[in-house]
């Protein structure tokens, strides 16, 4: 899911001057994708919030996609743009403080 993410991020990057960029709202989608993989690899993360929080990402890259298809993006564009955002890093802060946590691997504990 993750390639996903990182693949339309790379497409909306990749578009033609013609489009109107925005370079905040890709900023902010980055650093929202770190969080994730931050939450990921200490263990604040399981894998289905993981996977749930990747989906609401790429939600917000479709809305993204769909402001910028006309190659304007309007005020009331960015205005739902940024709430899509907003909801997103509200959604990731709650599922990486969170009382679930990724179980351990037993694979990786000492041998005893």
């Amino acid at each position: 899911m993750r390639s996903a993410v990182l693949a339309a991020t790379l497409a909306a990057l990749a578009m033609p001057v013609l489009a109107q960029t925005t370079p905040r709202v890709d900023q902010r989608q980055t650093n929202q994708q770190q969080r994730i993989d931050q939450g990921q690899s200490t263990g604040a993360l399981n894998d289905k919030e993981a996977a749930r929080l990747e989906a609401g990402q790429a939600h917000v890259q479709n809305v993204e996609d769909k402001a910028k298809a006309d190659g304007v993006v309007t005020n009331k564009e960015k205005a739902h743009l940024h709430h899509a955002q907003d909801k997103q890093s509200r959604r990731i802060h709650r599922q990486k403080h969170d009382a679930q946590v990724k179980p351990a691997d037993p694979a990786a504990a000492p041998a005893k």
